[in-house]
C-alpha cells in the first residue's frame, strides 16, 4: 500500500507498506531511485501491524518492486499502473 505526503516544492514523501508477516521475511523495496538496488530501502516493522518506509521522490514517473526473501518479487496494486514490468507511481 502506498501513501502520499506532498512536501515543498516538487517532492513528495511516499510511504510503502505491506503487512508484517506477509510474506514472512525481509522486504525492500527497489525501483529507478535506488538504482534497483535491494536492501537499500527495506520495510521496517511497526506496532500497528506493518512494515514500512519513506522515501522522498521528486515530481515524475517511478517504477518499483518489492524485492522478498528468497527472490520473491511483488507489485502494489494500490500503485498508479501496475503491468509486465512492475508498479508505477506518477507524483
Amino acid at each position: 500500500m502506498l501513501r502520499r505526503a506532498r512536501l515543498f516544492g516538487n517532492k513528495t514523501r511516499i510511504t510503502f507498506s505491506m503487512p508484517v508477516n506477509q510474506p514472512p521475511g525481509v522486504i525492500s523495496v527497489v525501483g529507478d531511485f535506488n538504482g534497483w538496488e535491494p536492501g537499500k530501502h527495506e520495510l521496517v516493522p511497526r506496532r500497528n501491524g506493518t512494515r514500512t518506509i519513506s522515501v522522498i521522490l521528486p515530481s515524475g514517473i517511478h517504477r518499483f518492486r518489492y524485492l522478498a526473501t528468497g527472490g520473491l518479487w511483488l507489485d502494489d496494486e494500490t500503485a498508479d499502473v501496475v503491468d509486465d514490468q512492475g508498479s508505477q507511481i506518477r507524483l
